[in-house]
């Protein structure tokens, strides 16, 4: 498969510190085809001739731009891998890709090799042959067979084919190099140290070519090497025992490989993802503000409502039990676990006569918040809240009233409150939604400040969505603003219709909203918030998550003090995403292209819920990948496991 060029496919293997290494013995008539043929696709080879005694020697002498190490004697497949490793280590090398000289390999899937090790890094990347279409002899058909059952039995993973040797080895992870014996069983002890340290191993298919039985050059000695790899299997079966599970065991647990996948009982809900991820913080405050409530409810509220029931409602009975709603209710406000509740302009919001206080509408706490004003605040509600087991006697007897019993069944009691000194409380949208964007204002607000001689009062309310949203009912982390905009003189708007006075105070409520985000929003806003978007995921995203948000202060800058002018970004090595996510929010207006190399970490970044609209993650391994965006970038910013290394 093509993927990339091959003058990109060279300059990605130099930025990797990939190389290739080919071992050979008496491969005269075919080595120097395989070598030059892989110099099209990599510029960094060690071929390593294991005491040939044909021509080998001088091919490869003639072979210019390649690292030949040559030794006399004839010491075996392991011996000349060993060799080839400690050449490419000390040479520099992150990874070696090995192919065998015989032919039998095709030096064009080493592109494959190289997009696995991109996306896999730190991985075992091992070919799988199809032979099921290929001239095999049953010996060699029967010895791949045997390798496979004893790795499995040795490591307890499955593998189709043991046996290739074409192989891409991480050289940093290599384990029993020291204790490597020198033959063809050396590539199966390779596989199964890696196994027992926790080498990642993946299998990629591979072409294969097999000539005819009769043109075969073959090294395998058939009953001198099964009786060497027999004893192997035994020995290693025994170390099994005694070394690979006990150590397969401590990583386990080490790793805390128990908790190392996704928890969906805390992260999903009816099959699908939650935007913030149920964890045991949200579970305690929203335990102890449902505890909060009940008490209130059950033994303050309900029986001196019960009591303030009893015999004529006289203006001071009412106000008297108005303004202990207002005392509990700001009590409530200043105390929401996990959140600050900050008041803006409350001076603007005067209560010398009654006027119509609007808002828009955010959550179940919004009643409380606004509530905490002033006790002279009638509020026109729901049917679900004027017939709630818990609040409907609460509601009924501070006069709240429903809307839906209609203007002309409400109106005439809402002229005796503001006689009395009441304001009304409405919210214009009717409704809030899910993503706290301010709907349409309905008129019927604005009919009843002209009807009663009203004079408007807005109010705007940020953060109580965040904190409690509307299709989740635990609290978040947050923070909460309600400010006060000037009182608006109603008679001012004169002959203009009820739908223009609509949108003139949705306007006025949506810009001052739009500033109040521009100045909180930024990333300590949202920190917990992607925090939940992480939790339970597995150990090991949870806890790199938290390590990246712990570093937040050292990079905050990058996000909270972003230019104007700043339209679109390139975010390179983004890793599970958290920077980018973070970016994203903030700075709503900027689009954001976060490229990352690693499919797992890509796959980890993509699959986080309810991704902002402004960021795109892209996968990607080769030039192409990236060039496939032809954006002049106002900004690029570099990340190293996760965090920002450089910005241009």
């Amino acid at each position: 498969m093509k993927y990339t060029s091959s003058d990109n496919l060279k300059a990605t293997m130099r930025k990797h510190r990939i190389c290739v290494v080919i071992p050979t013995y008496n491969n005269a008539g075919t080595v120097k085809s395989i070598v030059t043929e892989t110099q099209k696709y990599c510029s960094d080879i060690i071929v390593v001739n294991d005491g040939s005694t044909d021509a080998t020697h001088d091919i490869l002498a003639s072979i210019p731009e390649i690292e030949a190490v040559s030794y006399s004697a004839n010491r075996g497949k392991g011996a000349a891998l060993k060799c080839g490793f400690q050449k490419a280590i000390e040479k520099g090398f992150h990874y070696a890709i090995t192919l065998d000289s015989d032919g039998q390999h095709y030096p064009e899937d080493i592109e494959c090799f190289v997009k696995a090790i991109i996306e896999n890094p730190g991985a075992l990347i091992i070919g799988q042959r199809d032979l099921s279409n290929v001239d095999i002899n049953g010996k060699s058909s029967f010895a791949n067979k045997f390798s496979n059952f004893w790795f499995c039995v040795q490591t307890g993973k499955r593998l189709k084919d043991t046996q290739t040797g074409f192989r891409a080895y991480p050289l940093h992870k290599l384990y029993g190099l020291s204790l490597l014996t020198s033959r063809y069983e050396a590539e199966l002890e390779l596989l199964v140290f890696a196994a027992w340290n926790g080498v990642k191993i993946i299998s990629i298919p591979i072409n294969v070519f097999y000539p005819p039985q009769a043109e075969r050059i073959s090294h395998f000695k058939p009953t001198l090497d099964f009786t060497r790899i027999s004893i192997l299997n035994t020995i290693l079966c025994f170390v099994a025992i005694v070394y690979g599970l006990p150590k397969g065991v401590a990583r386990f647990l080490s790793k805390r490989g128990i908790f190392n996948t996704e928890l969906k009982i805390f992260t999903h809900k009816k099959g699908e993802k939650k935007e913030a991820a149920t964890t045991l913080g949200r579970c305690l405050r929203s335990t102890y503000g449902f505890a909060f409530f009940l008490f209130f409810t059950l033994l303050v509220f309900i029986p001196i409502a019960t009591i303030f029931s009893i015999g004529n409602n006289s203006p001071g009975k009412k106000l008297s039990f108005h303004k202990m709603l207002r005392n509990i209710s700001a009590f409530m406000s200043k105390h929401f676990p996990g959140a600050k509740t900050e008041y803006r302009d409350i001076d603007n919001a005067t209560f010398e006569k009654p006027a119509l206080i609007i808002c828009n509408h955010q959550s179940h706490l919004d009643l409380p918040i606004i509530m905490a004003l002033h006790p002279k605040l009638i509020f026109l509600t729901k049917d679900w809240v004027w017939n709630n087991f818990f609040i409907g006697k609460i509601v009924k007897q501070a006069d709240y009233l429903p809307i839906s019993a209609g203007v002309d069944a409400i109106l005439p009691k809402l002229r005796v409150l503001c006689s009395d000194g009441y304001s009304i409380v409405v919210f214009p949208e009717g409704t809030r939604s899910a993503d706290n964007t301010i709907a349409r204002f309905h008129q019927g607000a604005f009919f009843l400040a002209n009807e009663l001689g009203l004079d408007i009062v807005p109010l705007v309310l940020h953060g109580a969505g965040d904190y409690l949203p509307k299709k989740d009912f635990m609290f978040r982390k947050g923070f909460i603003t309600l400010k006060a905009l000037p009182l608006q003189n109603n008679t001012a708007n004169g002959d203009i219709t009820l739908r223009k006075q609509a949108s003139y105070y949705r306007t006025l409520i949506v810009n001052e909203y739009d500033k109040i985000a521009k100045e909180v929003e930024k990333s300590n806003y949202f920190k917990h918030l992607v925090l939940y978007k992480y939790a339970y995921r597995g150990w090991d995203v949870t806890a790199r998550c938290k390590t990246i948000m712990a570093s937040l202060p050292k990079f905050s800058y990058l996000i909270d003090n972003e230019s104007p002018t700043t339209k679109i970004i390139k975010i390179t090595n983004c890793g599970i995403g958290v920077f980018s996510l973070l970016y994203a929010l903030v700075n709503k207006d900027v689009e954001v292209y976060a490229f990352e190399e690693s499919f797992e970490d890509y796959s980890i970044a993509n699959n986080t819920s309810s991704l902002p609209e402004n960021l795109h993650y892209v996968h990607a391994v080769w030039a192409e990948d990236y060039e496939k965006y032809p954006i002049s970038f106002d900004k690029t910013i570099h990340l190293s496991n996760g965090l920002p290394k450089e910005q241009i």
